[in-house]
């Protein structure tokens, strides 16, 4: 709706693992572990996809890194949607995705036409490690400890809105687009 590229640094992580980049085999060492990875590697590797043309009239960051400020991006909003532990606790672990072509899909919300195989490319789908719920809740207790105390810097700024949670992904972007003004 918007013609910005949403980026995800989840996504920008995990090609740099498929790619076997330097940077992408030293963050995999700490996704594996549910630990963050360090923001210089979030923010170089952040920094180099804001820098593409298609970022020139925007982006949507999905997965804020923790210090993009010292990087010299500017944020003009910040969302944050507030959920539960426990509802994303489950949504994850029952998330999966095509080793092949990277599909995404959910075991619930959307599943597969045949169980364990990609719609897409017919390519095997997989829980990730770091969508397994051990991963998750250490992940949670990382977040709470390491980057939610940012939500209070972005609120000083002027800059941050909470979303609550919906319960479907539509209403989830109407409330987004209304927090928006868009």
């Amino acid at each position: 709706k918007l013609n910005i590229p949403t980026i995800s640094t989840g996504n920008i992580l995990r090609a740099a693992i498929k790619d076997g980049t330097p940077t992408g085999l030293q963050a995999k060492s700490y996704m594996d572990k549910g630990q963050l990875v360090p923001d210089e590697v979030i923010i170089a590797i952040v920094a180099e996809r804001l820098a593409q043309d298609d970022c020139a009239n925007g982006f949507i960051l999905d997965g804020m890194p923790r210090a993009l400020d010292k990087a010299g991006v500017k944020l003009d909003h910040v969302l944050s949607i507030e959920i539960s532990d426990e509802e994303i606790e489950q949504r994850m672990s029952g998330r999966r995705v095509c080793a092949q072509c990277g599909a995404s899909y959910h075991i619930v919300a959307r599943p597969t036409k045949v169980e364990g195989v990609c719609d897409s490319c017919g390519g095997q789908v997989v829980l990730r490690d770091d969508d397994k719920p051990e991963t998750v809740r250490q992940r949670l207790a990382v977040y709470h400890e390491q980057t939610e105390p940012l939500k209070g810097y972005y609120e000083e700024k002027g800059i941050l809105t909470p979303v609550d949670n919906q319960s479907t992904i539509e209403d989830t972007t109407k409330a987004i687009m209304e927090a928006l003004s868009i």
